[in-house]
């Protein structure tokens, strides 16, 4: 297996005269392809989510257990994306990318399958759990490969505004895996599945687009340049910038090497994954208990959350590409800069969050407002310094160490950031110290990210 997934091998240099032409070409296509690539794992990564209420409906799992199950994901996945990450540098992003969607999607698949009984919930649920967390491990294997393509086929200074427009797949995954599920559930019933058992549709219609999805990609995605017969992308650029390792772009850096020189011991890949557990506390903390709390104080009705949880994450989606395009008009590709200015203005969004009540003078409608404007305005900003944080990582190592130092800096993200801080811990700390308090550790955290995300600044400047 390893051997089939080894990187393939360079090609002769095609003529001069067909290389701008092939190269503007095929990065257009690797584009595309690791955008609906890594879009189509979004497809199969929070079925769960929409699936529960009928599951709990029907009393095949209760609601303490879907929460005990969803946390498998994103513990598998935090580590899964470190480690695949390294395993991704030594392989062919084009099979890693593919192989591992289809396992996804054929894992997340079997819930629709699997006869659950309501007269066992507790066995339900721990074969819901171990099904998500093999879900979780496998979705790692989506990030790695496509930063690996972006490392390979971008040159740093172009990197962050392209990856910005790419970091976007999920958020149009995450949107679309709503539509299929609630689609999937329709065609379900009409089928003649009765409606208790239309859950099941959430994970089967999702995962069978997804599978699709991996093919188109299996078109579309080549590894590397040289592998086309082309020059590297610094070369075509005439782009010299970023870290170079001691072996050549297209080899494989020894294991040792690449976690003790590259990884372990670069004190700046340090600084950027502990800002990245604070960015993730925002962003999965607000993101995550905004309907709950909002519902829970009276402060919004279920409709009017969910519509401010909606514009929360839609806003995402210009935030994302304008915080790009600003690192690359005009930082020249580095991303400590416009990562402190987003997240400062996320401060500002979380401060009017916390303080909606005082902002407002107790007016109700008042205090609507200035949520709807603060959560629009973390959302907007938050994404941002997510994506340009994955960026930055693979700006600190080399190309062919891409995938590990994002993994690495995604481990922080997704572990310490979502699963410890932004789900367990502010769990425990709403339960035991009541909203304010625990809305109040939210403007904290923003200050953190921006004194960690600046530590690279002068850095950045250097290597360039």
């Amino acid at each position: 297996m390893a051997r089939f997934l080894d990187p393939p091998a360079a090609k002769p240099l095609l003529p001069e005269d067909k290389i701008d032409r092939t190269y503007k070409s095929m990065r257009l296509k690797v584009f595309l392809g690791a955008f609906i690539g890594y879009a189509g794992y979004y497809l199969v990564r929070k079925n769960l989510s929409l699936a529960a209420p009928g599951m709990i409906a029907g009393g095949f799992i209760s609601k303490a257990q879907v929460g005990i199950a969803m946390s498998a994901v994103s513990i598998a996945y935090a580590f899964s994306k470190f480690i695949m990450g390294s395993v991704s540098d030594r392989s062919d992003a084009r099979k890693f990318l593919v192989i591992g969607l289809i396992l996804s999607a054929l894992t997340m698949m079997a819930p629709g399958f699997i006869p659950f009984s309501p007269d066992r919930p507790l066995l339900n649920m721990i074969v819901v759990f171990v099904l998500m967390l093999f879900v979780g491990w496998l979705s790692g294997m989506g990030w790695p490969p496509c930063g690996r393509v972006m490392a390979h086929w971008f040159s740093q200074n172009e990197r962050s505004f392209k990856m910005s427009v790419w970091n976007t797949s999920h958020t149009f995954g995450s949107g679309s895996l709503g539509l299929l599920a609630t689609a999937g559930m329709t065609m379900l019933i009409s089928f003649g599945v009765p409606e208790s058992q239309s859950w099941r549709g959430a994970f089967i219609l999702p995962s069978l687009v997804a599978i699709a999805i991996a093919f188109i990609c299996w078109l579309l995605i080549r590894d590397t340049p040289q592998s086309c017969g082309l020059p590297s992308v610094n070369d075509w650029r005439k782009d010299y910038s970023g870290v170079k390792s001691k072996v050549a772009d297209t080899e494989k850096i020894p294991i040792k090497t690449l976690f003790i020189d590259y990884i372990f011991k670069n004190k700046l890949l340090w600084a950027v994954a502990f800002a990245n557990i604070f960015v993730y506390l925002v962003r999965y903390g607000i993101g995550d208990w905004a309907p709950t709390y909002l519902q829970e104080k009276g402060i919004m009705t279920a409709a009017e959350s969910n519509l401010a949880f909606s514009l929360h994450n839609y806003a995402g989606i210009f935030g994302t590409i304008a915080c790009g395009w600003i690192s690359s008009r005009f930082f020249k590709g580095r991303c400590a800069p416009p990562n402190v200015i987003f997240m400062g203005i996320v401060l500002i969004g979380a401060l009017m969050y916390w303080q909606s009540g005082f902002l407002s003078g107790g007016n109700p409608q008042a205090q609507k407002t200035i949520i709807y404007a603060a959560l629009i305005i973390i959302g907007f900003c938050i994404y941002g310094p997510v994506a340009l944080i994955g960026i930055q990582a693979l700006n600190l190592v080399p190309k062919n160490a891409a995938g590990t130092a994002a993994g690495f800096v995604g481990l922080f993200g997704y572990l310490f950031g979502d699963a410890v801080l932004a789900k367990i811990g502010m769990g425990s700390l709403i339960q035991q110290a009541g909203w304010n308090i625990s809305l109040m550790m939210f403007p904290i955290a923003c200050l953190l990210a921006m004194i960690l995300c600046a530590l690279p600044w002068k850095s950045e400047k250097a290597m360039l």
